[in-house]
């Protein structure tokens, strides 16, 4: 029951895992295209500095304007004064005082009945300013921009309490100062003196700055709203199209580790031609070719109990007439089994055991260039030099002017060529000739083995490549081979990325013919 449990949980928790790098990757896109668009909402810092230029710009003409009205106001006599500053005043849109040179008032264009600059905003709509009164304060925080002084009058005849006619008056220069009236709109002030006079100030409220400043803003809020709407909806799609199958994938994965490979189908999914596809189908394919490898090694395994359990009960029924049989010659024949089971166990466990390390032992040897021919002539002088059974004779030819190179591992290979000689000895009649034959076609080396036995029926061309399958000669003693010597033959000669098969000789002549292709070495 615990492993039940603890199963379970650790599956609950894939899949938690699962689940919160889904959520961990959407968020990721969002986040990208998000700081996109933030870059795309410096524009604000953009309007700032525009309106920073705007309003210096105004403070240059304001000061251009006051010296030129000081200069008309220093040429006019006493009586038109008051008319030329009500003239200049509407003409230019300033408000314009004329103080002495104590500070007291001499003339104002607002008293004298023209109130061309309002500090308040004639908006009707309240809500609508303070809104965009609050928007101003936000951005003006967040891009640090500089805070004028709030605008306030000062008393009618207190003329030096203004810094501009204070500063004017000193160093009769034409100083100008920026203010901030209560609708958050700047308001200008600039000053100038007038020779035995005084200094005259003009003020202007530069209300079509703010309103072009918040009119920019809105269309860009505008424009980053729609972006920005847009950009979540692609980026939660993209995250959907990339996450739900990725999804799937982990699931299917999981499963696969918990043990339940044979029941999983993991999505191949054959309309997405992207990366997302390819993975998918690399992952189905490498569950099939894992599903295919247990189904192997559980097969294996199933004949390996199969093939030790007959040596094995031989071994043991003789053991136990050894204990009960008393007649010297019979103990011997029973020594005699014991002793051929003992061998037949060492070469199947031998066997088997090169049979199961087999693949593993391909996937990471070293290939290096190796001349069949030359392999193939060395193990047939080898067994030669051992001797050939009832007079059979070995030849071998070799159809090619160059030699014969492939890349792969020499041990590997020569044990391929060393069954199907012992096998081609094991079915050849007495007296009979085998034929090794290697050629080239294209990029292919082919090698052939014919014997002059009783050939291989066709419906058992394949079957003799499955492991521990023998068809053995009637003649020949029973144990003597394992059954995987063309298993693993066909095994090396598929991890070289080339193939073994069977077929009958040419008519009239009988025997088996086997027939390796590897691929060639490309010539340095």
């Amino acid at each position: 029951m615990a492993p039940a449990i603890a199963s379970r949980t650790n599956n609950e928790r894939d899949l938690a895992l699962t689940w919160s790098t889904r959520i961990s990757l959407t968020a990721r896109i969002l986040a990208v295209n998000i700081f996109a668009l933030a870059l795309l909402g410096s524009g604000f810092f953009y309007l700032d500095s525009f309106r920073s230029r705007m309003v210096d710009s105004r403070v240059a003409q304001a000061k251009r304007e006051v010296r030129l009205i000081a200069q008309a106001l220093a040429s006019a006599t006493n009586e038109r004064r008051n008319l030329l500053v009500l003239s200049l005043a509407r003409d230019t849109g300033n408000r314009i005082r004329l103080f002495d040179e104590d500070g007291r008032m001499l003339a104002d264009s607002q008293e004298l009945g023209l109130r061309n600059v309002v500090l308040r905003d004639p908006d009707k709509d309240p809500w609508n300013q303070s809104t965009a009164r609050f928007l101003d304060a936000v951005i003006d925080t967040v891009a640090g921009a500089d805070r004028a002084p709030l605008f306030r009058e000062q008393p009618r005849d207190e003329g030096m309490d203004w810094p501009d006619v204070r500063t004017a008056r000193e160093t009769l220069g034409t100083p100008a100062t920026v203010w901030r009236a209560p609708d958050r709109t700047p308001v200008i002030t600039a000053g100038a003196p007038i020779t035995q006079l005084g200094v005259v100030m003009t003020t202007t409220n530069a209300r079509d700055i703010t309103r072009t400043v918040r009119t920019e803003r809105w269309r860009l809020s505008m424009v980053l709203g729609i972006v920005a709407l847009l950009s979540i909806f692609l980026s939660l799609f993209l995250a959907r199209t990339i996450v739900r199958p990725l999804q799937l994938l982990a699931r299917a994965a999981i499963r696969v580790r918990l043990g339940r490979a044979r029941e999983v189908v993991v999505p191949r999914l054959p309309e997405r031609r992207d990366e997302i596809g390819l993975l998918a189908r690399a992952v189905s394919d490498m569950t099939q070719a894992l599903r295919a490898r247990i189904d192997a090694t559980e097969a294996f395994a199933a004949d390996v109990t199969h093939e030790l359990k007959n040596p094995l009960a031989s071994l043991r029924s003789a053991v136990d007439g050894l204990a009960r049989v008393k007649d010297p010659e019979l103990q011997a024949r029973l020594l005699a089994i014991v002793q051929d089971d003992v061998h037949r166990l060492d070469r199947l466990i031998t066997d088997i055991s090169e049979a199961s390390r087999l693949d593993a032992q391909l996937s990471r040897a070293t290939f290096e260039p190796v001349d069949i021919g030359r392999m193939i002539a060395a193990l047939i002088a080898q067994r030669e030099s051992r001797g050939l059974p009832d007079g059979i004779r070995i030849h071998f030819d070799q159809h090619a002017d160059a030699p014969l190179i492939v890349l792969g591992e020499g041990a590997r290979l020569e044990r391929v060529f060393e069954n199907l000689i012992e096998n081609a000895l094991s079915f050849s009649p007495p007296g009979g000739l085998i034929t090794l034959t290697a050629s080239s076609e294209a990029d292919t080396l082919i090698v052939t083995v014919e014997d002059q036995g009783p050939g291989v029926p066709e419906e058992a061309r394949e079957a003799i490549f499955r492991r521990f399958h023998s068809v053995r000669p009637d003649a020949e003693a029973f144990g003597l081979h394992s059954g995987l010597g063309l298993a693993i033959a066909r095994t090396i000669v598929e991890g070289h990325q080339g193939s073994i098969s069977v077929e009958t000789r040419e008519e009239r002549v009988s025997g088996a013919m086997f027939i390796v292709r590897l691929p060639r070495a490309e010539q340095g």
